[in-house]
């Protein structure tokens, strides 16, 4: 009589029957790698610029050049976070993307003159 096939557990390797090739939708660590510090920096930049452009909000209104010299260092601060996304995946730098940057500076702006 033969001896029953034994089937082994499935939590062990199986050398005969690899697990199938990742997909083509799927991303690299590598990728995943850049998403993530993209994401981390230009979130960081972008608080830096917002508390920047926060400062020139609440410097008194008697200090005019301040507050606009002040949004204007937030415009800089928040391109150049665009800026080095683009470079995290060696994009051009040159781009629409890069009026996202100018936003903390123009909203700062609008809360110190215009409102």
């Amino acid at each position: 009589m033969a001896e029953p096939v034994r089937r082994k557990p499935r939590h062990l390797i199986d050398f005969d029957n690899p697990r199938p090739a990742p997909t083509s939708g799927s991303m690299s660590l590598s990728q995943v790698q850049k998403w993530v510090l993209s994401a981390l920096a230009f979130v960081t930049i972008e608080h830096l610029a917002g508390g920047i452009a926060l400062v020139a909000i609440f410097t008194d209104e008697r200090h005019v050049a301040a507050r606009a010299g002040l949004n204007v260092i937030a415009s800089v601060t928040g391109v150049l976070a665009v800026v080095l996304v683009r470079v995290i995946h060696a994009k051009s730098v040159l781009s629409a993307w890069l009026l996202v940057g100018l936003l903390p500076g123009l909203v700062g702006a609008w809360f110190c003159f215009v409102r």
